[in-house]
């Protein structure tokens, strides 16, 4: 089943203990970051309101006691819209998101897919579609599929990757 708008927003909210992301692309291309990203290039400064919504449903899933978390599966260096994302993950962290980094230019793929997903409460999955710039095609509920695998990419995701803040204080992050 294909999530979108409202409908995908209230499936998302609707998760009960934890939702975990893979992010596996080095490009996200999306229309209502291109200001921001086009400033950011100019200036490399990056400013983001405590209100933002993304910040304001985090802070709500941890008030709620869920856990949500991702792994961003990089290889340095940084593409420009990573080092972009990467100035945004500080803001994510303070409102309780744990972001987390595992870059494969340090170690070898530790058997993890080149697929994005959402993964909610170790049962339900939303495969994330994009096209080859990085244009999101759409997000699929992954119906009748074992979450096993899933549950197991999310173990590996975290056990090999840092918190994103331990990566970013490296000298060559």
């Amino acid at each position: 089943m294909r999530l979108a708008g409202d409908d995908w927003k209230k499936f998302f909210d609707s998760f009960e203990r934890e939702a975990f992301r893979l992010e596996t692309r080095p490009v996200y291309n999306v229309a209502k970051e291109w200001d921001e990203f086009q400033r950011f290039l100019a200036t490399g400064e990056f400013d983001v309101s405590d209100h933002e919504p993304w910040l304001k449903r985090v802070r709500h899933f941890r008030a709620t006691g869920r856990w949500i978390g991702r792994v961003h599966v990089i290889t340095s260096p940084l593409t420009d819209y990573l080092r972009f994302e990467f100035a945004a993950y500080p803001h994510n962290v303070r409102s309780g998101e744990e972001v987390h980094v595992l870059d494969l230019a340090d170690q070898s793929n530790p058997g993890l897919p080149d697929q994005d997903f959402w993964m909610f409460d170790d049962s339900k999955i939303v495969r994330m579609d994009y096209a080859e710039d990085g244009t999101q095609l759409g997000r699929e509920l992954l119906e009748d599929v074992d979450p096993a695998p899933y549950v197991e990419w999310k173990r590996i995701a975290l056990e090999h990757a840092e918190p994103f803040l331990d990566y970013s204080a490296r000298p060559e992050a």
